[in-house]
């Protein structure tokens, strides 16, 4: 068999990047390979899901008031696994959980790093099979190391994320993540069980052709939005238009795709939800830190989400995301 070795595994990329800094300790390297390999077991589940006894409501509720799915719970358990006996990681905190998850052995007190997820993105529309997704933040701690992590390393605020990534699962299974220096795609080989690097250096279009929101809730929305998303409606082709709606109801591959073809995803407060509904900690801070190292924004609608200080775990935002260009435009109608 012909191995082309122009193609790096997840592993071999770390490594690689690990060499570049001799000083490095090779903790985030790591927590990045842990992450990597709970991805997979999650990918083996749902690709199976219609064939085993893990569709459908678990029958709880988790602390966001939602339905949990069984397979969320799965997600869940293989993410803190794999993190708890690992080296690198002090703690997590999850959208699942009431709260955070201290590590508290020796191993886990020197580890250096937290990490708040979503175990499993629009989860909703697992049975459905529609893309689904995993999507992480990862905090140095800033609590003194050889002692158990504290609740405050987890609340900071997105611009003190080391790493941010998420993992799509659809008809290929992808893992993105960032760093300061770079924003780099890994696609799943089912042939060899590994990540291979398959978008090196990801930049997100300074503009593109279609806007993600629920057009259902147009009504709910503040003036700023409205007026953005008519002149959205009324592009053409000396303008730049026409736009295209392109709504998935799944959040990580409603930005992955304008992440990678430009676009802008909206979720804005509404009337009934003012403070909005995505997840600050676990879905905000994740996309607005990738998005913003290849190139785009990321707002409130007031001010970059990643200076945003959190007060709770679970706290809520409205949410603006993606190309430059348009984001700029967003905001124009925001002052008018």
């Amino acid at each position: 068999m012909i191995i082309n070795r122009k193609i790096l595994t997840l592993d071999e990329f770390t490594i690689q990047q690990l060499r570049q800094f001799p000083s490095a300790t090779g903790e985030l390297s790591s927590l990045l390979r842990d992450i990597g390999l709970a991805a997979k077991r999650i990918n083996v589940e749902v690709n199976k899901a219609g064939l085993v006894d893990i569709l459908g409501d678990a029958g709880s509720v988790n602390v966001q008031g939602e339905d949990v799915k069984k397979l969320d719970i799965y997600a869940n358990n293989q993410l803190m696994g794999v993190l708890k006996h690992g080296i690198s990681c002090a703690g997590i905190g999850s959208e699942e959980l009431d709260d955070v998850v201290v590590f508290d052995d020796e191993v886990s007190n020197n580890s250096k790093y937290v990490v708040l997820f979503d175990p499993l993105d629009g989860s909703g529309n697992i049975d459905v099979n529609i893309s689904i997704g995993t999507i992480f933040g990862v905090y140095r701690r800033i609590s003194e190391l050889g002692k158990p992590c504290t609740k405050e390393d987890f609340l900071q605020p997105g611009n003190r994320q080391v790493a941010a990534g998420y993992v799509v699962y659809g008809s290929s299974t992808m893992l993105v993540y960032a760093t300061r220096r770079g924003v780099n795609g890994f696609t799943l080989d089912p042939a060899i069980g590994e990540f291979c690097l398959s978008h090196p250096d990801i930049k997100c279009p300074p503009s593109g052709r279609i806007y993600s929101v629920n057009h259902g809730n147009f009504f709910q929305y503040d003036e700023g939005v409205k007026s953005y998303i008519t002149a959205c409606q009324k592009k053409d082709k000396t303008n730049g238009g026409p736009y295209t709606q392109r709504y998935i109801g799944s959040m990580v591959a409603d930005v992955h795709r304008n992440l990678i073809k430009g676009g802008i995803f909206m979720y804005p407060g509404t009337i009934d939800k003012p403070k909005g509904k995505l997840r600050l900690m676990y879905e905000c801070n994740p996309f607005a830190f990738i998005t913003e190292v290849a190139g785009g924004k990321a707002t409130n609608g007031k001010e970059r989400v990643l200076d945003i200080q959190p007060t709770e775990l679970h706290q809520r935002s409205a949410y603006f995301v993606g190309s430059k260009d348009m984001m700029e435009e967003l905001e124009s109608h925001y002052k008018k």
